[in-house]
């Protein structure tokens, strides 16, 4: 009889780490999540909790990331502070959870017998870049905090993989949308604020001019790419862009949503905000000739879904 592997997802509780749990469980995978619900939430779990083995802790605790991953295969690591603004605002928070939060997590793996690790990157590291359709050769131009720990949590894991022989995957995630990203955060995505102001019957806030445009891939799409990831994981370190490879402006998104909708909305056009770069679009051909990944979900369908559990959740 085979085995099931068995995983550690950090912020599992989260929007992104409970579609890779519910992916992973879904697989018939061993799944043990460690969060500590400051982003997260239990209910974002509730479908699948008694499939899973909960530990609430801080990945920010060395002691609670070696313990976590006893007996672990491998190592999904999503924990981390994921909002720009957020790291302009408070760097020192930003560097404490994903800097030491990341260098907790390779050094648990190396310490576990090098298990691999698939760790959340972000577009963010390509910074204002217009080397479009980027790919993981473009020139690196982190213009925030988190871009910068990003770009470090990379450079960790190419140097754990070097020193130790540790195998990992660094996915670059463009603009992840999906079911479960909540709203009431100012610093929550843009298409799960905007849909929530539509519901609401509120003016969407731009900032800018809308012409920036963006690269939006489904949550679904993003757990998959984790799973094929760690399934098709090697030694050394890669890294790969996870994105729709195509890009849309902000002002087509909210054309988008209001034909989903039934109505158009009321646009407020504000002052850009510091760190937004003006427009991205991921290269996704290096992930499909490495892993056989590219997404699945249209827009059109994935924010159907969006729009439908936002709608139900009012």
């Amino acid at each position: 009889m085979t085995k099931q592997p068995h995983y550690l997802v950090t912020g599992g509780a989260g929007f992104i780490g409970s579609h890779l749990a519910q992916a992973l469980v879904r697989d018939g995978c061993r799944v043990r999540v460690l969060d500590n619900l400051s982003g997260g939430s239990l209910d974002n779990l509730a479908e699948i909790s008694s499939a899973i083995e909960f530990v609430e802790g801080d990945v920010r605790n060395p002691e609670v990331v070696r313990d976590a991953a006893l007996g672990i295969d491998g190592i999904f690591h999503l924990a981390a502070l994921v909002s720009v603004p957020r790291s302009l605002e408070y760097p020192e928070e930003s560097f404490s959870n994903n800097i030491a939060g990341s260098f907790n997590v390779f050094e648990a793996a190396r310490l576990s017998d090098n298990i691999p690790v698939v760790f959340a990157s972000s577009a963010a590291v390509y910074g204002d870049n217009d080397a479009l359709p980027l790919s993981e050769d473009a020139t690196l131009k982190p213009l925030t905090p988190y871009a910068c720990d990003k770009v470090y949590a990379e450079t960790l894991a190419a140097t754990y993989a070097e020193s130790y022989g540790l195998p990992s995957t660094g996915l670059r995630f463009f603009n992840v949308y999906g079911e479960r990203q909540d709203p009431a955060s100012s610093y929550s995505g843009v298409i799960s604020i905007f849909i929530d102001r539509m519901l609401q019957g509120e003016p969407l806030q731009v900032y800018g001019d809308g012409e920036q445009s963006r690269d939006f891939v489904y949550a679904g799409d993003v757990a998959d790419a984790m799973v094929r990831a760690m399934q098709c994981s090697t030694l050394g370190f890669s890294r790969f862009n996870v994105g729709s490879g195509t890009r849309i402006t902000i002002n087509e998104l909210i054309e988008l949503l209001g034909r989903l909708q039934g109505k158009s909305a009321e646009v407020r056009y504000l002052e850009p905000r510091s760190g937004d770069i003006v427009h991205s679009q991921a290269d996704i051909s290096a992930i499909f000739s490495a892993i056989d990944w590219r997404p699945k979900t249209s827009n059109d369908t994935g924010l159907a879904r969006l729009m439908a559990w936002m709608n139900d959740a009012i």
